[in-house]
């Protein structure tokens, strides 16, 4: 998720169990585009002794190829091209899941980059831009050019994060496609993991927004799948996780205002999930130094009791500005 899961989160929720699998933040990838330095870091650099896939966005295809062969020079595990990003300053372009109103499109990049890959070749996306009509020819297209893997997110990208997810459309991916598919969209819990696996039988999850809220989320899963009862945070864990994540992202070149305003974007996903009436998500957005907000984070979250960390539906309403972020 861009300019939220870099290297330093990835080292972090590796700390609390993490993923079987990684996506770095997306390339940017147009004429005139370099490898974002600090996007390479995290597949140079990874820190989490799991797997990397890189990940790419853009439209223009001999720079899509060129991005994809310098990328395979770096130890990745794919490159994924993402066609499910909702940001209208991306989709305008006919980026991201604006491509998905025009599947020849996609079918002349895919069949380029399935060319130009020698490494493994993944693609992550929406069910259609306005109108779910289209995944069948989608899945065509997916399936014409042997990719290895395919992540679907069961909304239209109209539909942003505001409906329910389509869960049935990814289980018909699953049917239709020749290659593993992960769902993804919604899964808060490990419950919610368990029942949208036993739906869509997919072959694993993709995991965005709910692993910011609650970095225990992959080693509950596990404990779920195990049959064990899955490890429950309670107020003072959540805390001493803002603590660390204030600390992992503090760089002493940066202003205090500035670090507050990146751990901001944390905090809206985090927020979610401590209290059903959105005074703290409310009363987060509008603090500017460091004591104001550990003030505001300990009211809240020093106690020990049991924090579930599933987002509460009052303070939803208030996130319509959140579908910026790839999940």
């Amino acid at each position: 998720m861009q300019d939220v899961t870099d290297r330093a989160f990835w080292k972090l929720i590796t700390e609390y169990g993490g993923a079987d699998l990684y996506f770095t933040e997306y390339f940017r990838v147009h004429p005139d585009s370099i490898l974002d330095p600090a996007i390479l870091e995290s597949v140079t650099a990874n820190p989490t002794g799991r797997p990397a896939i890189a990940q790419m966005i853009g439209n223009h295809i001999p720079s899509l190829v060129r991005a994809a062969r310098e990328l395979q020079n770096h130890p990745v595990a794919a490159i994924d091209l993402n066609l499910g990003c909702p940001v209208p300053v991306v989709y305008r372009k006919n980026a991201g899941g604006g491509l998905l109103r025009d599947p020849s499109q996609i079918d002349s990049i895919l069949g380029a980059l399935r060319d130009a890959i020698d490494t493994k070749f993944t693609v992550k996306t929406r069910i259609g831009f306005d109108d779910p009509g289209v995944f069948e020819e989608l899945l065509d297209v997916y399936a014409r050019h042997s990719i290895d893997l395919l992540s679907v997110h069961g909304r239209t990208v109209e539909e942003k994060y505001r409906s329910t997810v389509h869960y049935d459309f990814i289980a018909r991916a699953v049917e239709r496609m020749p290659c593993p598919v992960l769902a993804n969209g919604n899964v808060v819990s490990a419950d919610k993991a368990q029942a949208v696996l036993k739906e869509t039988s997919a072959r694993g999850l993709m995991i965005g927004r709910a692993a910011i809220r609650n970095p225990w989320i992959f080693i509950q899963i596990r404990q779920k799948q195990r049959g064990e009862e899955p490890f429950m945070p309670m107020g003072k864990d959540v805390l001493a996780y803002i603590h660390t994540l204030y600390e992992v992202r503090w760089n002493s070149q940066t202003r205090e205002s500035s670090h507050i305003q990146m751990m901001k974007k944390y905090l809206n996903y985090i927020g979610l999930g401590v209290e059903p009436s959105g005074r703290f998500l409310h009363e987060i957005r509008r603090v500017n130094t460091k004591s104001d907000f550990f003030r505001l984070c300990h009211e809240f979250l020093d106690h020990s009791r049991p924090m579930p960390l599933e987002p509460f539906e009052l303070a939803l309403k208030t996130t319509d500005f959140l579908c910026g972020v790839n999940d």
